[in-house]
């Protein structure tokens, strides 16, 4: 191919690229309700000529966190089928097990190369100011809060372009391509459930990524090593109603056992070994003025900068939970709903990518990581899993002018970035060879 008639290529992809991450942005779904989203992907994977496994084939039911509730599945399957999913799929997705993994083995001998994305988007309101480039341009969200405030859209794109590029090209590969598109990031909920289903076991050389989160436009990040290991977890307290006027003693306060957890929590202890994060972002209870709350809820994260401190951070927030339950007599359950690791990506990967982004010369800087905490990332599963193994991974960003902060009702990104990601990603798929 020429080099007239590889940019010609670049440049229809592009165009297709954004095309489907307005779509998919006009359509945001949240975890594991990606429904629509993820039969139009299967599809497409699929008469490109990929070999699919998809939902309970890719997904651990066991491992699955923060799944919502049945009714809110089955509503938010036929609000899917509205809005142009695909009947032919869907019930491949029944119950919210919207992953994919589509594979090209090339029937030549060569390493497993994996590339993550995910697909789900917020629980937010998208911005409605006239100002906002999807809603001037007639693609901003239609679904009640949900939004793609952190470039989901874009990542989805992004592996469709990838898939496309790789196929049109397939000449020039060797080993397998395993496309790895998966529900449910937000929340860190969906990434374990998919390795513990052991769709990366035989992969050798393993990439998810990222667009934004603060690198600059042009810039591109090979391994991201900063990621903060994490626990989601919720705590339902339940104690026993009374009148607040006439029999106080009689009840079991549920909102005081939350409050006073609230602030336990917050005086855990910081750790020698490195950084410690603690949050309560929801604390409701009650029924009325004049009871002794039964029944109250918290929503808490925690985090450390490698998963020990993680661990210890959850062990001493169950510790005070319980604490703080026996003092007030009532019961607590604790569920966990989201996690994450802490994985550095391996070095060896990381500047051979780094070496193919230089070659392409079209990133103002090429980075091998970057410094300072970050939030966390559910890929770090599938990082683990994938060196456990005895391969290599890591987790790239591309970095592009944003709008607004990620998880911003005003979020958006040049989608220039696009186009930067298609290139890189395909020339080190291509040339993994030369790696292993």
């Amino acid at each position: 191919m020429s080099v007239t008639e590889q940019e010609s290529q670049l440049n229809t992809l592009t165009q297709k690229m954004v095309e489907w991450r307005r779509d998919l942005h006009k359509h945001p779904e949240s975890g594991w309700v990606e429904f629509r989203t993820a039969t139009l992907v299967a599809d497409k994977l699929d008469k490109l000529g990929y070999e699919l496994a998809v939902g309970r084939d890719v997904i651990c039911a066991e491992s699955r966190m923060g799944v919502p509730e049945e009714e809110f599945l089955e509503a938010q399957k036929e609000r899917a089928l509205q809005q142009g999913a695909l009947a032919k799929w869907i019930d491949a997705f029944d119950g919210g097990f919207t992953g994919i993994v589509a594979t090209l083995d090339t029937g030549i001998p060569g390493p497993t190369v994996g590339l993550r994305v995910d697909m789900d988007a917020l629980d937010l309101e998208e911005s409605s100011d006239c100002q906002h480039v999807p809603e001037q341009c007639g693609f901003s969200s239609i679904n009640h809060n949900m939004a793609h405030a952190c470039g989901h859209d874009g990542h989805t794109a992004i592996g469709l372009g990838v898939a496309h590029y790789l196929m049109e090209n397939k000449a020039q590969l060797c080993g397998k391509i395993k496309l790895i598109f998966q529900p449910a990031e937000e929340g860190t909920r969906g990434a374990k459930s998919m390795a513990d289903a052991g769709v990366v076991d035989d992969v050798d050389l393993f990439i998810a990524i990222h667009i934004g989160t603060g690198v600059p436009d042009g810039e591109v990040i090979c391994g991201s090593d900063n990621f903060l290991a994490t626990t989601k977890f919720d705590v339902n307290f339940h104690g026993v109603p009374a009148h607040a006027g006439g029999n106080p003693e009689k009840g079991h306060n549920a909102i005081l056992a939350a409050a006073q957890a609230t602030i336990g929590l917050y005086s855990i202890s910081r750790h020698c070994d490195g950084a410690s994060r603690i949050n309560v972002g929801v604390l409701n209870g009650g029924t009325g003025r004049n009871v002794i709350a039964q029944h109250a809820h918290l929503k808490v994260e925690c985090r450390g900068e490698n998963n020990d401190i993680n661990d210890y951070m959850f062990a001493r927030s169950q510790a005070i939970i319980q604490g703080v339950a026996q003092m007030y007599e009532v019961e607590y359950d604790i569920e966990v709903v989201g996690a994450a690791q802490r994985s550095i990506p391996s070095p060896e990967w990381v500047t051979f990518i780094a070496q193919k982004a230089n070659e392409l010369q079209s990133f103002s800087k090429v980075h091998h990581g970057r410094k300072g905490a970050a939030g966390s990332e559910d890929a770090t599963y599938f990082m683990e899993r994938v060196k456990q193994h005895g391969g290599q991974a890591t987790y790239m960003i591309f970095g592009t002018e944003l709008a607004a902060g990620h998880h911003n009702d005003k979020f958006d990104f040049n989608e220039s970035v696009l186009q930067n990601a298609l290139i890189l990603l395909s020339k080190v798929v291509i040339e993994a060879k030369e790696f292993a």
